[in-house]
């Protein structure tokens, strides 16, 4: 069943790269809690189907480093990037898309939440396996107030721009 709006956010966890020690998180993967990170914040997720892949590279990541300071500026508290891929092309990828402290770029290696929250996208034609389908969430405290789901190939209705527009 796919989440709604006014649905909590279900419980998950996620992992994050950390290059340095911090917070008492270790060098490497790190795990991050979906409800410790939205509990009390106006969070937006946006979610891809795959690192480094066109759409996403080019136009998806950027749109929201671009558009950081409007985003912050509408109140938002966080800004996260999820995929079906491990932490470290996630971190990787951040890094080549200058994402570092604008967009947090979450790993959701084994598909676990992306299944949560019922937005699966069987993309095995295109040897990719099991991926996110491409959307954006507004949240907040855990709570989801808009859901913008792409209905096929492209970027519109989850792109930064749209979030925007409904903040």
């Amino acid at each position: 069943m796919t989440i709604k709006v006014g649905d909590r956010l279900p419980a998950g966890t996620l992992q994050e790269f950390y290059e340095v020690e911090k917070n008492g998180c270790a060098v490497g993967p790190n795990p991050v809690k979906m409800e410790d990170l939205t509990r009390g914040k106006k969070v937006v997720i946006f979610a891809l189907p795959g690192a480094f892949t066109p759409t996403c590279s080019a136009k998806h990541v950027p749109s929201y480093v671009a558009n950081y300071d409007k985003l912050k500026a509408k109140g938002v508290d966080e800004i996260v990037c999820i995929s079906v891929n491990d932490a470290f092309v996630m971190d990787a990828w951040g890094k080549g898309s200058n994402a570092g402290g604008k967009v947090r770029m979450l790993a959701d290696g084994n598909g676990d939440f992306t299944r949560a929250v019922g937005l699966g996208l069987d993309a095995s034609g295109f040897g990719m396996g099991q991926r996110s389908q491409r959307y954006a969430m507004i949240l907040r405290d855990g709570r989801v107030e808009k859901l913008l789901v792409e209905p096929g190939p492209g970027l519109a209705a989850s792109s930064a721009d749209s979030v925007l527009s409904h903040l």
